[in-house]
């Protein structure tokens, strides 16, 4: 149990100090709370922090994660050097991640934006048009990978039997040509990724006060205007959410590219490299360490300058 005791203050006037109560904890008090605090620790740090650092450890090494940890051979930054120059499948894998990025980043998002904006007016059916843009989301991107792979299917899929003639031989093949299906695939991410914008942004357009619209509206102000200036701004918690979660997204791709090809063919992604190096048949940890820390880097460079910038504009 808490016991409290007085404690000396000083008024500012210089009256005799006063005393006020302060919280001692029990000795049940004390491991409760070091319980809260440290199985949470224990958990990040098993689960994140320990293959992060392990990671950019073994990422100067060469192991072929066979035997024990003394079998590992440190080599500096031979595999980043390595990659860099004669690893086909680096700089295509890296380019395809960029293009994931800026999809998600200039269209999925703006249009998830636009359907929350949409769907705050109230319009008629609104839950049920949520409802539905929001499916895709609960839904892992395996599962929609089989979804999109049934549509983009050459024979018998919907696309090519509402726009060409699979009987007589007239068809595209969505997957299976490496100049259209990265973006064929990059559709399918981005109909999930929509959704996810549109039901986080739809939260925050909801708590954004009325006045401020209402005050824009009596100021004259279109309706665009006001969303730009008035409601956007007012948003920037949510932006931040939006632009970390989108890189995020964009980055750790993994899932639906390899239930599609194996994310081979015109789909190779760093995520798909880091995989086929560390539990493939190479089996080397160490080079696949150090694609996981450049992909790390990657993703941490656009996360920092957009937060940092952000919160060093509410300072001032």
């Amino acid at each position: 149990m808490a016991t409290t005791e007085l404690a000396p203050t000083l008024d500012l006037d210089g009256a005799p100090p006063k005393r006020r109560r302060a919280v001692r904890l029990s000795l049940a008090d004390r491991v409760t709370v070091a319980l809260m605090v440290g199985i949470p620790m224990l958990i990040v740090g098993f689960f994140i922090w320990f293959p992060t650092i392990s990671s950019i450890i073994l990422s100067f090494s060469s192991w072929d994660g066979i035997g024990g940890l003394h079998t590992i051979q440190f080599i500096g930054t031979r595999n980043y050097h390595q990659i860099a120059t004669i690893y086909p499948p680096f700089w295509p894998a890296f380019e395809h991640n960029i293009y994931w990025l800026l999809f998600l980043a200039v269209i999925a998002t703006p249009f998830g934006i636009l359907l929350a904006y949409l769907l705050d007016k109230e319009i008629r059916g609104s839950r049920i048009y949520q409802s539905i843009f929001f499916l895709p989301v609960v839904l892992s991107l395996a599962v929609i990978g089989f979804i999109w792979e049934l549509i983009y299917s050459p024979t018998q899929g919907l696309l090519n039997n509402l726009f060409e003639d699979p009987a007589h031989g007239h068809l595209i093949d969505w997957l299976g040509n490496p100049k259209i299906n990265l973006w064929a695939i990059l559709v399918a991410a981005g109909w999930r990724h929509a959704g996810y914008v549109m039901i986080i942004y739809l939260a925050g357009l909801k708590a954004v006060d009325p006045s401020l619209r209402e005050a824009a509206a009596i100021d004259g102000a279109s309706e665009w205007h006001a969303f730009r200036t008035v409601v956007f701004p007012a948003m920037k918690p949510i932006n931040i959410v939006i632009a970390v979660i989108t890189v995020i997204e964009a980055l750790r791709a993994f899932d639906i590219v390899y239930i599609i090809n194996n994310g081979r063919n015109g789909l190779e992604l760093l995520s798909v490299l880091v995989t086929d190096n560390i539990i493939g048949e190479a089996s080397r940890i160490g080079y696949g360490s150090a694609i996981a820390v450049i992909l790390l880097v990657i993703s941490l460079i656009p996360i920092s300058i957009f937060v940092a910038n952000a919160f060093s504009e509410k300072r001032t």
